[in-house]
């Protein structure tokens, strides 16, 4: 019977690989699950609800047992040296593996360990159900609104009553991805006026279906292999930022959502820009964790940019890991995907429990596979 754990995140992550409801579909799928104690704790799932669904809740001595036979390590955080260490060769690790230079790709070959990374899932619409980025960056993009409604010193809707009027918020975001859809049809919700850009080729559509207006920066369209948004020259990039300057300084938020996977997230908006708006403004960069797309954004920090329009500052927020901030969904999105990706690895056999086969003719397995393979089956 295959052997899948999945253990406690290091901090500050608040995810769980694996939630209650995946491991009653890996134990019903013939999959033998063992969790570290605690795995749930900070996503508001209880150890008694693990060993309710089936798996071995499990500490200490124990859980280093059983990670040593597993067949498959379910993770969020990309794993460390002494996580891969622990692993026998040959073993799967299903997970976030981060960036992949020269030096992380050594190691990871070293381990012997046949690493997934859901990072390099292809954009098919096969594996959709296995996406972690899409899955991730829905609960990224409504948690971007929050943060911003939170700070905003006005409502975000019209409000028509007996002492005035009260004009509805403007919301600007750039990429409109699943985050930035995400965040437009979060602001609309809370009564914003949205207006977003991109420059994918389907990208003003898509913001018109979700009721926002699109904003035409003139350079064009720029999209690379799997539907991502491709780096604009830098010819381009200005002419982008000075096509998009007015509508940021008139807007109360700037949410920006662009990325390039691979590559440190494009800079969109600059010092001079965010200072443009009015004072009380609030801008949330959704990439500030890999270079941001606005001009001195700090992941996990609030910064404050005097406005050049009057007394008071434009406050900047850089999210670290915001789909991190609403761990119990992100946690149910994110452990689907898991059990979706277990599911393809998964063969039935003849005559006994089912095998994790990693089968690099199939376009999604051979698409997620970091190191070459080793065994071609995985099973107890």
């Amino acid at each position: 019977m295959p052997l899948i754990v999945a253990l406690r995140e290091p901090q500050p992550e608040t995810r769980a690989a694996l939630t209650p409801d995946a491991v009653r579909t890996l134990v019903r799928s013939g999959h033998q699950v063992v969790v570290q104690t605690g795995i749930g704790a900070l996503a508001r799932y209880p150890d008694a609800d693990y060993a309710t669904a089936g798996a071995q809740v499990l500490e200490g001595a124990a859980l280093v047992g059983a990670l040593a036979a597993a067949d498959l390590l379910a993770h969020v955080t990309p794993l460390d040296q002494a996580r891969l260490a622990a692993l026998r060769p040959g073993a799967l690790s299903l997970g976030m593996v981060g960036a992949l230079d020269g030096d992380r790709q050594a190691v990871l070959a070293a381990s012997g360990v046949q690493v997934l990374a859901f990072e390099q899932l292809p954009r098919t619409s096969r594996a959709q159900v296995m996406d972690v980025l899409s899955s991730q960056a829905l609960a990224a993009g409504y948690r971007a609104v929050l943060e911003a409604a939170i700070r905003l010193p006005r409502f975000f809707p019209l409000a028509m009553t007996a002492a005035g009027t009260v004009p509805p918020a403007k919301v600007v975001v750039l990429g409109v991805g699943v985050a930035g859809l995400q965040a437009i049809a979060t602001a609309r919700r809370l009564g914003a006026t949205v207006a977003a850009n991109d420059i994918r080729p389907d990208s003003a559509e898509e913001v018109r279906s979700v009721g926002a207006t699109f904003i035409d920066a003139g350079v064009g369209t720029a999209e690379a292999a799997g539907g991502y948004a491709r780096a604009l020259d830098t010819t381009a990039a200005d002419a982008q930022q000075a096509a998009i300057a007015p509508h940021i300084a008139e807007a109360d938020v700037l949410i920006t959502t662009a990325a390039v996977p691979g590559r440190p997230a494009p800079r969109l908006v600059t010092t001079a820009m965010v200072a443009a708006m009015r004072p009380g403004s609030v801008a949330v960069d959704l990439a500030a964790s890999t270079g941001g797309n606005i001009e001195g954004s700090v992941a996990g920090q609030e910064i404050r940019v005097r406005s050049s329009r009057g007394a008071g500052d434009v406050v900047v927020v850089g999210l670290a890991n915001a789909a991190g901030d609403l761990p119990t969904d992100a946690s149910r999105l994110y452990a689907k995907n898991v059990t979706n990706v277990v599911g393809l690895l998964t063969v039935s056999t003849d005559d006994g429990p089912p095998a994790l086969v990693l089968d690099t003719t199939d376009d999604i397995l051979a698409g997620l596979l970091v190191t070459p393979p080793t065994p071609a089956e995985v099973q107890d």
